[in-house]
């Protein structure tokens, strides 16, 4: 802990209090100092971030896609890709490799300060009060919104954000308007889609699903496509993100298209052993869609302003088919 609090102190310069002006303003650059509140308080930035460090689970993206690589991040779990290799944002890491500093909230304090960062954002997370103050003292530090929940941040507030933090506010809503744009050439070419219930599921184990709420981020992507949540979901999974349900419950899951992601291994094999499963209209006439994380489902789970275009290409094709 001593070695920890030793290099917080190091490392803290440019913090958020409010400096006194003069050269300091000038070196500052253009829209700076800006103002970036969020669930902690508001936090200051004096001068252009040039080392960055993303400590929610796709922050990173919205950072890329504003070209700024950071130099720290953390890892989405159980993927099977590192984050250099995701094929919507590989190519903006231009085979950098940037340290992993975490995964969800178990962040690693002592990395995140040896890479001494200008700026700290946590957007896509859950961090504590707690942890927010140990990353402030760190570098200035941009946590999720106080008008959300932890996890439920849409991305297009995200990207925005982001962009404020960065003073690149003009780029981040071009980047948005591009994405919106996508969504909306998509409903257009696609209006079998439009109004079409449906329900995403992860088959985790035999027997037990995983159904998305409203607020998910995989959900929200299948709401932009023009398909729409039935009450039965909403109501089943509440306030969380998903809903836990037996086979005995799949009655919720039987509507227009149901969107297995998978992360097991043969899970399609498994899920088609369900005697319940294999019961329901949806599946009797085949508008099941089944989608391995790595990468289609990956992409649908981030749902940012890098990964969304790619989940388009991907998942429309697939939906349409379905049909």
């Amino acid at each position: 802990m001593t070695v920890l609090l030793l290099t917080l102190g190091l490392a803290a310069c440019g913090g958020e209090e409010t400096g006194s002006g003069g050269a300091g303003e000038a070196a500052a650059g253009a829209g700076f100092p800006v103002s970036v509140p969020h669930k902690y308080g508001t936090t200051e930035i004096k001068a252009a971030p040039e080392r960055v460090v993303t400590v929610g689970m796709t922050d990173q993206d919205a950072v890329l896609a504003l070209g700024v690589q950071p130099v720290g991040v953390v890892e989405f779990t159980g993927l099977g890709l590192s984050v250099g290799e995701y094929p919507w944002s590989a190519q903006k890491w231009q085979g950098a490799e940037p340290e992993v500093v975490g995964q969800r909230e178990d962040l690693e304090f002592e990395k995140i300060a040896a890479l001494r960062p200008d700026l700290i954002i946590g957007l896509y997370t859950g961090i504590t009060k707690a942890d927010y103050d140990k990353l402030s003292k760190i570098a200035p530090t941009v946590a999720q919104s106080a008008d959300h929940a932890d996890y439920a941040m849409p991305w297009q507030e995200m990207t925005l954000v982001t962009g404020r933090a960065l003073g690149k506010e003009a780029e981040a809503e071009e980047v948005v308007a591009g994405v919106e744009r996508a969504f909306a050439e998509a409903r257009e070419k696609n209006p079998a889609l439009a109004g079409k219930s449906f329900a995403v599921a992860d088959p985790f184990k035999p027997g037990q699903y995983a159904v998305f709420g409203p607020t998910d981020p995989k959900v929200e992507f299948m709401k932009s496509l023009g398909l729409t949540v039935p009450d039965a979901v909403a109501k089943a999974a509440g306030k969380e993100q998903a809903a836990v349900i037996g086979s005995e419950r799949l009655d919720i899951v039987d509507v227009d298209r149901l969107i297995f992601l998978t992360s097991v291994p043969d899970a399609e094999k498994t899920v088609e052993k369900d005697d319940v499963y294999t019961g329901l209209k949806v599946a009797e006439e085949d508008r099941v869609v089944f989608v391995p994380y790595n990468p289609t489902g990956a992409a649908v789970s981030f749902n940012t302003v890098l990964s969304i275009p790619y989940a388009i290409g991907q998942m429309v094709p697939l939906l349409t088919k379905a049909g």
